[in-house]
């Protein structure tokens, strides 16, 4: 069977407001990323996933969308949009949009109208409820960005109610019981792909139903950031029975359009329920990523946590399902530094994890200055963080007793804000992402680790990653092949083949910071050449015990 065009892409996150600044008003725009689709096109990528594009107050950085059929004038124009798209179909690139379906932003006119009364045609947009007979919540669910009382209801005067609000206060969420709330989107999803668009990257896609009647939840607060008894608790509205029809019901009326690619943010989802959403059969998405290995919070990658991982969502691709594979995104940290070893083997750990990412199965996504390598910030006082999931747990550290030092230092190591600082172009002022006063600071370490300085060194991140876009085309098993794991009591070796009928591959890869001890297993015979590897002198797989570097890997085929 012909495979669809996105099975075999190389995707790549754009965070527009962090890019490139064409016009020195410190925010990245569209005409930015006109000037960079060549860079794009010879890194190998064939599709862009924008984030939130639209107009909003960007009370959380465009995912609360003011108008969803509207360019934010900060990032240009409908027009410098279409002449982006239009470019970037000219050169083989895909472009796909995020699109936020589970909320709006409160400026949206659909909950100006909403709040007015409540026999407004509105009202039934967003989820309404009245007080307690005390005034109080309707409920005990907490927001995940714990403003305010930390309460995920929040009391409106005009409207004499209370809203839902599972994120920020100016992010009520839609109810997506509401019918003519679901014409109005499925008007405006398949407006975009009249423009051109080739698809959607959907946020937060199985929150879209709630627990029905909305009881409290039974489980307790989190200590650290208990906040007056409200819980965050995800079994409230992720995943709820019901959500697989609002799904096929947004597949018949958009997503099954020809070559329209769909791609959900699983929150929540596992192998076990995946096939669920994303097996074609399924009639609801094209793929889906999950969070099993890469978050904020995460711990740093092992060994035995990658093929655990691998190994279980290997048996969804064998039904028929199709996932991504990635480490880092704008809700991330940097992967080189959570998962890699940010100073003395940046570049090298750089390249191991990138390896991974491109020769396992599923469609690889790279985030912006993932290419070379880009690392995570502390900045020395939380007035220059920006992230909504920073900012307040800190400040519901310190009502909660914990001293401003402790507080920063927790929250530093898992804000957004370290995938979020500009893109580092060069060593010249602001990392020559901008003329002006940037959104937020640059990492200081910008003058060091830039793209301009990546290219000109002998062993470059982004000429690395070249080439396993290139391995992606040329080699059929990466994308095809089935995955199979050796030495798996090995705490630190990962060591797998990829095999389809056409060729055998296999990986090497030593994720530590010590020289390993390396054999390859009698059960597999033959000779094999090496096609990339990230140390010059490295293993060649004699049959004898060998050396793995710190770090070190490499990608075979059977000969």
């Amino acid at each position: 069977m012909e495979k669809k065009w996105w099975q075999t892409a190389v995707g790549y996150e754009i965070y527009c407001k962090s890019f490139c600044d064409s016009d020195g008003d410190g925010i990245g725009d569209l005409r930015g990323v006109i000037s960079k689709l060549p860079m794009l096109k010879d890194l190998g990528v064939t599709c862009i996933w924008f984030a939130p594009l639209y107009v909003s107050p960007q009370a959380d950085n465009g995912y609360d969308v003011a108008d969803y059929e509207a360019i934010n004038p900060d990032y240009g124009t409908m027009e410098d949009f279409k002449e982006l798209l239009d470019l970037a179909h000219s050169m083989g690139i895909r472009v796909i949009m995020d699109m936020v379906l589970n909320h709006s932003s409160d400026e949206h006119r659909w909950f100006q109208e909403s709040r007015k009364s409540k026999d407004n045609p509105y009202r039934d947009y967003y989820i309404w409820r009245p007080a307690k007979a005390d005034g109080s919540e309707p409920n005990n669910w907490g927001s995940y960005f714990r403003e305010g009382n930390g309460s995920a209801w929040q009391w409106d005067e005009v409207a004499g109610e209370y809203y839902l609000h599972q994120y920020g206060i100016k992010m009520p969420d839609l109810n997506w019981e509401c019918q003519a709330l679901r014409e109005e989107i499925y008007g405006m999803l398949n407006r975009w792909l009249d423009f051109g668009i080739d698809g959607f990257r959907l946020d937060v896609i199985t929150r879209l139903k709630k627990m029905p009647g909305f009881p409290d939840s039974t489980k307790k607060p989190e200590p650290k950031l208990d906040r007056n008894g409200f819980v965050v608790d995800r079994d409230m509205c992720t995943n709820v029975e019901g959500i697989h029809q609002i799904i096929r019901e947004l597949n018949r009326r958009v997503f099954g359009r020809e070559d329209c690619f769909t791609m959900g943010e699983g929150a929540g989802v596992n192998p076990t329920n995946a096939p669920d959403y994303i097996l074609p059969e399924r009639q609801e998405l094209d793929s889906i990523y999950h969070f099993q290995l890469a978050s904020r919070k995460g711990p740093r990658l092992t060994a035995e946590q990658f093929r655990t991982v691998q190994k279980s969502w290997a048996k969804v691709g064998e039904m028929g399902g199709t996932y991504i594979q990635y480490l880092s995104n704008h809700d991330s940290q940097r992967q080189v530094s959570q998962h890699g070893s940010d100073k003395a083997y940046r570049t090298r750990s750089a390249q191991l994890l990138g390896t991974l990412m491109h020769t396992t199965p599923g469609i690889p996504f790279i985030y912006q200055g993932e290419e070379i390598g880009m690392v995570n910030v502390r900045f020395d006082s939380i007035d220059d963080y920006n992230c909504c999931y920073t900012v307040g747990p800190y400040y519901a550290m310190l009502d909660n007793g914990f001293d401003p030092a402790t507080a920063l230092a927790d929250v530093a190591q898992t804000s957004r804000d370290n995938a979020r600082t500009p893109y580092q172009w060069n060593a010249q002022k602001n990392a020559g992402f901008t003329d002006g006063k940037p959104w937020l600071k640059v990492n200081p370490r910008y003058e060091e680790i830039n793209l301009e300085a990546d290219l000109a060194a002998e062993d470059s991140v982004f000429r690395y990653y070249q080439k396993l876009t290139a391995l992606r085309r040329e080699h059929p098993a990466i994308v095809e092949g089935n995955i199979s794991f050796l030495l798996e009591e090995d705490p630190n070796v990962i060591c797998y083949t990829r095999v389809c009928e056409k060729e055998t591959l296999l990986i090497v890869a030593n994720l530590s910071e010590e020289e390993v001890a390396f054999k390859l297993p009698e059960s597999v015979k033959g000779g094999f050449s090496c096609l990339l590897r990230n140390v010059k002198e490295g293993i060649g797989l004699t049959g004898e015990n060998e050396l793995l570097a710190p770090w070190e890997c490499a990608v075979f085929v059977a000969e």
